[in-house]
């Protein structure tokens, strides 16, 4: 990250400053109201956190392999309307928050699952944090 960060800042940081000027001088020829005011405001107001990824080099420059993985389930979201009734639809949404939970961490969703399911009956339920994504190892 150290090299990545010392890349960004002399070959990134550059290319950023010359867009942010691009913005500023774009934004007093535009007239005020219009849809693209409103596009160069919103650059320039989020700024900050847009040229966050020249502070630290553990940070993404996009968010692309998070959109990677909500998209089979913005894709099925029109499906998931019918899913019978609201308690349904929160019971969807939490077991596809272990699924995603449990690929970032490099787990196989199903051999989570399949292993959290089984144990759970019979584990304790102050020890309930073991069988989050982030703290699970297959039984043995």
């Amino acid at each position: 990250s150290d090299e990545r960060l010392s890349r960004r800042r002399s070959d990134a940081k550059p290319l950023w400053t010359d867009l942010h000027d691009w913005l500023r001088l774009e934004r007093g020829r535009v007239p005020d109201g219009s849809a693209t005011a409103k596009a160069l405001n919103y650059s320039l107001s989020h700024w900050e956190a847009l040229t966050h990824n020249l502070l630290d080099g553990d940070v993404n420059v996009d968010n692309n392999s998070l959109e990677n993985l909500i998209r089979p389930w913005a894709v099925g979201r029109r499906a998931w309307l019918f899913a019978g009734s609201a308690p349904a639809g929160q019971r969807a949404a939490i077991v596809m928050s272990l699924v995603q939970s449990a690929k970032l961490q490099g787990n196989d969703p199903w051999a989570y699952l399949n292993d959290v399911l089984t144990r759970l009956p019979t584990h304790l339920n102050s020890r309930i944090d073991e069988l989050l994504p982030h703290n699970w190892h297959p039984a043995r």
